[in-house]
């Protein structure tokens, strides 16, 4: 995406003559910061690239140098190969000119940047190598180029230079070709007043650089188009002999038939469930559906049981119920039928589930205790009298059973249950729970016996 209108004239504001001749640098660059965000700074160095390329567009040395350094302080933070412009920065510190004769080779995009004076490669090879180069910034470009480094060569930028090269060597050698798009007018004479009108550069820039049909950086170069051959269809003469056989006695089509069907008890399991989260199945239909379950475990897994659904089946079902959850033991989402049938409304059935299920296999002791407390939270909530006291009779019978078969540590539930009897005295299972509590604390080991008839 290309740089916007609004912020093109700010950039060329920042880079003119006056700014450029009489700001420092590290003004000029605090000026970059507060106009651009940091997600547009690739769109500015891009515009950055283009005008460096052309010299008519930035006429005088200060403005080129304070490119240069507001495309180097985009990225100061990050090591030098992670700056999208180090090209840039090679080209100009190693000129084609300087490369040894008949091994020169130019480490940079397809344009051409105008070359530097000694001061201004000293600045930029140090902006690059010297994490302390920030003294320099407080110049103005023209310091900076009236700077006596004749004592002082450039600082080695070889490391740079190498790290670059092995960058663009996995790249193919069409994406390090190519010839800019646009070019500055040859021979610009002094007075020729092609640009030297009021906003003329301004413009020329806006319909370079603005708009839908704006290049971008990669768009800013024509590279050459590979042409390949087309393949052959044919590798050999016989390649495709298999698709035009003369033979067709020997080709027969082989269907597997049994793909994606399920089986006749597959099928009659499945049938049977979905009637059985609707309605109570016959007596017949529950043995058929348990014995289809018990031939193959894991036909349970295809039947049409989500967690969801286990509420109904608990209600109308709860003999399939029980025998569906202990084959679903060891499913990774038994923990979410167990939460569903925590949370369910409480109910003869659910208990009935809950009850069976303690019996048979060791359950997790949070989801017992979970279920008792809901089972406690209901009776106490319920506002009809008479089904009140019929789930306290339900819960009392449900607690006395899970206490004399050891399932529960009563310890870890006394005050909530006794609490819970002490409400409810008036109702008889509820004040024989509380005597069977009493005998447990004081330490009666006979009390979780079943009482003997006589």
């Amino acid at each position: 995406m290309a740089l916007s209108s609004k912020g093109l004239t700010t950039l060329l504001g920042i880079l003119s003559e006056e700014s450029t001749e009489s700001f420092t640098l590290e003004k000029i660059t605090h000026q970059v910061y507060q106009n651009f965000n940091k997600e547009d700074y690739f769109k500015l160095g891009s515009a950055l690239v283009f005008l460096l390329q052309q010299p008519d567009l930035l006429p005088t040395a200060s403005q080129r140098l304070s490119a240069v350094t507001i495309l180097h302080e985009l990225y100061r933070g990050e090591p030098p190969p992670g700056n999208p412009f180090l090209p840039i920065f090679i080209n100009i510190l190693h000129p084609v000119d300087d490369a040894a004769k008949g091994t020169a080779k130019k480490l940079e995009f397809a344009g051409q940047v105008p070359r530097f004076t000694q001061p201004e490669i000293f600045f930029l090879s140090t902006l690059l190598t010297d994490k302390n180069s920030k003294e320099l910034l407080k110049r103005t470009a023209s310091q900076i180029m009236s700077l006596d480094v004749s004592n002082h060569p450039p600082a080695d930028t070889t490391s740079l230079k190498q790290a670059l090269a092995d960058l663009l060597s996995e790249r193919p050698d069409t994406a390090k070709s190519g010839v800019p798009v646009v070019y500055s007018y040859p021979q610009l004479a002094p007075n020729s007043g092609l640009l030297s009108e009021p906003g003329q550069v301004k413009r020329t820039c806006e319909a370079l650089l603005c708009g839908p049909s704006s290049p971008s950086l990669a768009q800013q170069y024509f590279s050459p188009e590979i042409i390949r051959l087309t393949p052959p269809l044919h590798v050999a003469e016989d390649e495709l002999v298999w698709i035009t056989s003369v033979d067709r006695a020997e080709q027969r089509v082989m269907y597997d038939a049994s793909m994606c069907v399920l089986s006749g008890g597959d099928a009659e399991a499945k049938r049977l469930m979905a009637k059985a989260f609707k309605e109570t199945l016959s007596l017949p239909q529950q043995q058929h559906l348990l014995t289809q379950l018990n031939q193959d475990p894991r036909m349970v897994y295809h039947t049409g049981l989500t967690p969801p659904k286990l509420p109904d089946l608990v209600e109308h079902n709860p003999l399939i119920a029980i025998e569906v959850l202990l084959k679903l033991m060891q499913s990774s989402q038994i923990t979410e039928y167990f939460s569903v049938l925590v949370n369910m409304e409480m109910s003869l059935h659910s208990m009935e589930v809950v009850n069976r299920l303690t019996t048979a296999v060791e359950l997790p002791s949070e989801f017992v205790h979970l279920y008792i407390s809901n089972c406690i939270s209901t009776c106490e909530t319920i506002k009809d009298r008479y089904m009140q006291n019929r789930l306290v009779r339900l819960v009392c019978v449900f607690l006395q059973s899970l206490i004399r078969n050891k399932i529960i540590n009563v310890q870890e539930l006394f005050i909530e249950v006794q609490a819970f009897c002490i409400e409810f005295s008036r109702i008889r299972e509820a004040a024989a729970l509380f005597r069977l509590l009493k005998q447990l604390d004081s330490g009666d080991t006979q009390a979780t016996q079943e009482p003997t008839k006589k």
